[in-house]
C-alpha cells in the first residue's frame, strides 16, 4: 500500500514525507511540480517509492492505477505565495486539485488529510473553525476557505476520514527554497549571520513595533499531529494547528539572535538590550500589505484537543532555537 504525498518537494510535504521513513513506510508517491529544482535537495535524505509530476499523478488516478493500493493521501500541494494575483492559477491549483483528489478518495475510502490555512480568517480576531468567523482578505485565503466550504457541504455523506488541518505561521527545517515566503525565524537567522543585524517591521493596526502578534508552530508540532490522525482514521473535521499561543515578531528576533549569540560565545540579551545596540530594528509598514495583513492570529485549540490530541506544542523560544541550531548545523 502507497502513502500519496503531495507537495512532496515542499516545506510542509517533504517533513511528512521523512516522518513517513521513520515510521518504517518507504512506499511514498512524492508528488510535485519541480519547476523550482532546487526543491529536490528535501527529498535526498528521504526514501520514496516513485516521483510524479502533478498532471502524470492525475492521469494515473483517473486511469484507476492507483485504485485498492493507497493507505492515505497527505495532500500539500499548493501555491502557498499569498500575493499571488492569478486568481484563476490559484483556484486551479489550489481549489480545483484539492476538490479532484477528494473525490477520488472518498470514491476509493482513502483517508484524506490536506492542507488549509489560518488566512481563512482574514482580519478577525475569533479563530475558530466555525463560518462566521471566517473573512479571507487574498484569493490564496479564498481557495483554501472555499474547499473548506465544499468539504463542510458533503460532510454528511463522506465514506472516509478527511482532515483539513488549518496551518498557522510554520517554521522549521526544509524551507529554504520559498524565498520570500519562507518564515520569519528563517529570514531573520540569515538576516543576523549576514549583517549582524535583524529588521522588523514598524508597528501596525495598533501594535508597537515588532509587537504584531502571531501564532508561530514548528513543523515538528506540525508533523506530529498529521500523525496523530493517521493514526486516528475515526477522527475527521476541520482543525486549527498552531500552538494557541500568540507570539510577537520581537519574540522570534529575540529567540534568534540569542541563540546565535550563545553559540558564538556572546551572552544573550533582553529585548531593549537588543534594540538600544542597534542589533533590532524597524522599518517602515509596506504599503502593499495594508488591508491585506493579519496583524493577529491565535488558533483556538478546543477542537484539536476535543480530537485526543495531547501533546505540548513548543513554545517560540524552544522551537526557534531548536531550528537556529539546525541550520547552524546544516551551514558548518
Amino acid at each position: 500500500m502507497y502513502y500519496i504525498v503531495t507537495g512532496a518537494a515542499g516545506f510542509i510535504g517533504s517533513n511528512l514525507v521523512k516522518a513517513l521513513n521513520e515510521r518504517g513506510e518507504h512506499n511514498i508517491i512524492a508528488v510535485d511540480n519541480l519547476k523550482q529544482a532546487d526543491k529536490f535537495k528535501n527529498l535526498v535524505d528521504c526514501e520514496i517509492a516513485d516521483y510524479l509530476g502533478k498532471e502524470d499523478f492525475l492521469k494515473k488516478l483517473q486511469d484507476g492505477f492507483f485504485d485498492g493500493l493507497v493507505a492515505a493521501v497527505l495532500h500539500q500541494g499548493a501555491c502557498s505565495d499569498t500575493m499571488e494575483t492569478d486568481g484563476l492559477y490559484m483556484m486551479e491549483n489550489n481549489y480545483r486539485y484539492s476538490l479532484e483528489l477528494m473525490n477520488y478518495c472518498q470514491s476509493e475510502e482513502i483517508p484524506f488529510l490536506y492542507a488549509s490555512s489560518a488566512s481563512v480568517y482574514g482580519g478577525g480576531r475569533v479563530f475558530k473553525e466555525s463560518r462566521e468567523y471566517e473573512a479571507p482578505l487574498n484569493v490564496y485565503a479564498y481557495s483554501k476557505f472555499l474547499f473548506d466550504q465544499i468539504v463542510r457541504r458533503r460532510w454528511h455523506k463522506r465514506s472516509a476520514q478527511i482532515v483539513g488541518l488549518r496551518y498557522f505561521n510554520v517554521y522549521g527545517p526544509r524551507e529554504q527554497h520559498k524565498g520570500r515566503m519562507a518564515s520569519v525565524a528563517y529570514h531573520f537567522f540569515n538576516q543576523y549571520r549576514a549583517e549582524g543585524k535583524v529588521k522588523l517591521f514598524e508597528g501596525c493596526d495598533g501594535y508597537a513595533n515588532g509587537g504584531q502578534l502571531r501564532d508561530f508552530v514548528s513543523i515538528e508540532d506540525v508533523v506530529k499531529v498529521n500523525m496523530h490522525f493517521l493514526d486516528h482514521p475515526n477522527k475527521s473535521g476541520i482543525f486549527n494547528l498552531g500552538t494557541g499561543q500568540a507570539q510577537s515578531f520581537n519574540d522570534v528576533a529575540v529567540a534568534t539572535i540569542n541563540t546565535l549569540r550563545t553559540a558564538g560565545g556572546k551572552p544573550a540579551l533582553s529585548l531593549a538590550e537588543l534594540q538600544q545596540q542597534g542589533l533590532i530594528s524597524y522599518i517602515p509598514f509596506p504599503d502593499k500589505l495594508r488591508g491585506k495583513y493579519q496583524s493577529y492570529t491565535q488558533a483556538d485549540t478546543g477542537a484539536l484537543l476535543g480530537s485526543g490530541y495531547i501533546e505540548p506544542f513548543l513554545s517560540v523560544e524552544q522551537g526557534v532555537a531548536r531550528y537556529v541550531e539546525q541550520m547552524l548545523k546544516s551551514t558548518a
